[in-house]
């Protein structure tokens, strides 16, 4: 029998850039702890809305081709940062952190950050489509606590399952199917690296914190 999935919707926190997530069974479903995903919310003023209570970034990756902006791609901004890190996709309406990718459109891997699948209150913006978390990553970086182990298994499985999907996109070229980049492999908006004064105050705020 044919698996007929409905798309998940995505917007910023008000509403003006929405989006959808075509195929959700295939998606990676992450918790970051690194020292940068907190750095990043922090820069953007979202640390509440962001970090759960161990510092932890949830984040749903899938291949690029399977997201679409459906309005406010003129409020679409793009942070890195630093000058080689990866591209950090925001609402500039609101600041409400979007999609991490990388700097190479022939990686097309977008991981797309939970608060923008949710609506301010903590609801899913449709069923929730995405199972439970998969994998815990950069877990020394966690703040007042220890995440919950998942067992190597259960993490490499996962892993070992998404990411030849997402190298195969060299040979097919699906990876040029992106709303982040245009046809030439450009960010689709202008990537604003940190200044030093900048980054060095995100740093700051992460390690304020307890």
């Amino acid at each position: 029998m044919m698996n007929h999935q409905h798309p998940h919707r995505f917007q910023c926190r008000c509403g003006q850039v929405t989006g959808e997530v075509a195929d959700t069974h295939s998606a990676l479903h992450a918790v970051c702890y690194c020292r940068d995903c907190q750095a990043y919310a922090h820069h953007l003023g979202q640390a509440d809305a962001v970090l759960d209570a161990l510092a932890g970034t949830e984040v749903v990756g899938t291949h690029a081709r399977h997201v679409s902006f459906t309005g406010g791609t003129d409020q679409l901004a793009c942070v890195s940062l630093t000058g080689k890190g990866l591209l950090r996709w925001y609402a500039r309406c609101c600041h409400t952190p979007l999609a991490n990718t990388g700097r190479d459109w022939r990686m097309p891997y977008a991981g797309l950050v939970h608060s923008c699948l949710r609506t301010p209150g903590g609801e899913a913006l449709g069923p929730p489509a995405f199972g439970p978390v998969q994998m815990h990553l950069e877990t020394a970086g966690a703040k007042g606590g220890t995440p919950p182990r998942l067992g190597v298994w259960k993490q490499a499985k996962a892993l070992l399952g998404f990411m030849p999907r997402i190298a195969a996109s060299r040979l097919t070229g699906s990876y040029r199917r992106t709303p982040f980049f245009d046809g030439a492999g450009v960010p689709v908006a202008a990537v604003q690296v940190l200044s030093p004064a900048e980054h060095a105050r995100a740093i700051a705020a992460v390690e304020a914190t307890a």
